[in-house]
């Protein structure tokens, strides 16, 4: 068997099913066949969740100039009927440009299986944000039954790296919320880790964002903050938004916009209000609740 054919595959595959078993399906799949995107739904176990527009019209710019170079890969349920495994980013650009059919790989998966692929295949090859990876090494532990000691081999990472991820799920919403959108790093999440009380963490994240805070910084502020004792911020200084009036309003709007709000405030009672937003679905989401 052309074992460049099975390679391509990615690891995941072999991780998942016996040399027989991956012997049976690479055969099944080593060619690739047309289907009508109108045949093929979308996969209920897509750990994905946000598709950033930008990227996404590069995408299709792509395809529309050289074509779909990696095909999906889909299972199939009826005739004439498929489910997406991998690939969903490439189905919408292809969507996007107009195209009726794409190239993709057709593989027999049960449902488990087909989890099992999805969320190995996301975390390979496609760039989710480091939440999204993180939630996707979690389902794999609940609902595959994956233990962390054998999710690194699964899928090609040290077992240092994973358990980095899957740490950023401890993390209170509001921080995860600003991985997710860009506006924090990962490694500005894994020096706020070192500290181990929320508040502790939600003043280091706003001080982050607000003052622009590298890494290094970032550690550093930590570093001091455990040296002291716990105490909420650095001896010497004071949190801007530390009026508790101020800190409820912000808490409560954040909570209800489901994003991250910044109150600025002076002695005198004047200020503003930030709410930053990700891109224009994002935007519009956040007026609909303020117009509601």
């Amino acid at each position: 068997m052309n074992t460049t054919k099975r390679n391509a595959l990615g690891r995941g595959l072999g991780a998942l099913l016996s040399a027989d078993e991956a012997a049976a399906v690479v055969a099944q799949a080593t060619t690739n066949w047309m289907i009508p995107v109108n045949q093929i739904e979308a996969n209920p176990y897509q750990p994905r969740t946000d598709f950033e527009e930008v990227a996404l019209r590069e995408l299709a710019d792509s395809i529309k100039i050289h074509g779909i170079i990696q095909p999906l890969t889909v299972r199939k349920l009826t005739e004439g009927q498929y489910q997406l495994v991998s690939g969903e980013r490439r189905l919408r650009a292809s969507k996007m440009v107009g195209l009726t059919e794409v190239p993709a790989y057709i593989l027999e998966a049960n449902q488990q299986g087909m989890l099992e692929m999805a969320l190995i295949e996301n975390i390979q090859r496609q760039d989710l944000n480091a939440i999204e990876v993180a939630i996707s090494f979690k389902r794999l532990q609940d609902e595959c039954q994956i233990k962390q000691e054998e999710l690194g081999e699964r899928v090609g990472k040290d077992r240092a790296t994973v358990a980095n991820y899957l740490r950023l799920l401890k993390l209170p919403p509001e921080i995860q919320l600003g991985i997710r959108n860009g506006s924090l790093g990962m490694g500005h999440a894994r020096a706020i880790l070192g500290l181990q009380k929320t508040e502790q963490q939600l003043f280091v994240f706003r001080k982050a964002l607000a003052e622009g805070l590298s890494v290094r910084k970032v550690e550093a502020l930590v570093r001091e903050m455990n040296e002291e004792g716990g105490a909420t911020a650095p001896k010497g200084k004071k949190e801007t938004d530390d009026n508790g009036a101020y800190k409820s309003v912000q808490d409560n709007l954040a909570r209800r916009l489901e994003a991250r709000v910044e109150i600025k405030a002076n002695a005198k009672g004047k200020g503003e209000i930030v709410i930053p937003f990700a891109n224009t679905d994002d935007l519009n989401r956040l007026l609909d609740l303020l117009e509601g």
